[in-house]
């Protein structure tokens, strides 16, 4: 039988570091119980479309806007709730590649020996970002063979393929980088380059607890909650 205090969530693993400090807070406050679950927004927007069931939602603005003219969501409920910027990591106490422009940037993509980051398709935003930089920058078919991707979710984090030493640098939505403690993080791209992800919550249609879900919503919006969410990597709305 299902907890009918139990709020199933599907989030952005961005959002993960954020939930865990969170979470405690949340169930003492309001009297549910989280039941987390995370991945890449792509991918979980794909699965919402193909019917799997939580009480909340929260993947990318332009996904959940789409879901919601889909019918697979209540149109009143989307909110935003934070901003992802992308940024770069390297190994803790190794030398850091110059971030300052966008040639400096191309340089270091050039000069490193390996890349990790999300999967263009099917992957996290940040990956499709990328593919389109290294196009635009036109190294694509330079670093192609040196590319590592990662597999997305929590253990298939960009940050612990560089913090194994399996790649030199990692590229990926911010807070998912700070989410790994073996990683100096060398910044966000340059502006040039950036590309800022707008997550947003919203109540699929078929939850079976969307007063649960608006409870998250309105917890998160608080001005404690985004302190800690901004504490994360991400720039709460």
């Amino acid at each position: 039988m299902p907890n009918d205090n139990e709020v199933t969530v599907l989030s952005t693993t961005a959002m993960k570091t954020a939930f865990e400090a969170l979470e405690p807070d949340f169930e003492r406050a309001t009297g549910y119980r989280l039941k987390l679950a995370f991945g890449p927004s792509l991918r979980l927007e794909k699965r919402l479309a193909e019917g799997e069931g939580a009480d909340l939602a929260i993947v990318t603005h332009a996904g959940a806007r789409d879901l919601i003219t889909r019918g697979c969501g209540s149109p009143g409920s989307l909110t935003d709730l934070a901003r992802s910027f992308i940024g770069v990591c390297v190994a803790k106490g190794v030398p850091r590649p110059d971030l300052s422009s966008a040639e400096a940037f191309k340089q270091a993509m050039l000069g490193a020996k390996s890349i990790a980051l999300s999967k263009p398709v099917g992957g996290g935003a940040s990956g499709a970002h990328m593919a389109s930089v290294f196009e635009r920058l036109g190294i694509a078919a330079a670093i192609k063979e040196k590319l590592i991707y990662g597999a997305g979710g929590p253990a298939g984090l960009v940050a612990l393929i560089v913090a194994r030493g399996d790649a030199e640098i990692g590229i990926q939505q911010m807070a998912e980088l700070m989410a790994v403690s073996g990683v100096d993080i060398v910044g966000p791209l340059p502006d040039a380059l950036q590309s800022i992800t707008q997550f947003s919550a919203f109540v699929p249609t078929a939850a079976l607890r969307p007063q649960g879900a608006r409870a998250v919503i309105d917890f998160l919006r608080r001005p404690a909650a985004k302190t800690v969410i901004k504490a994360k990597g991400l720039e709460p709305n």
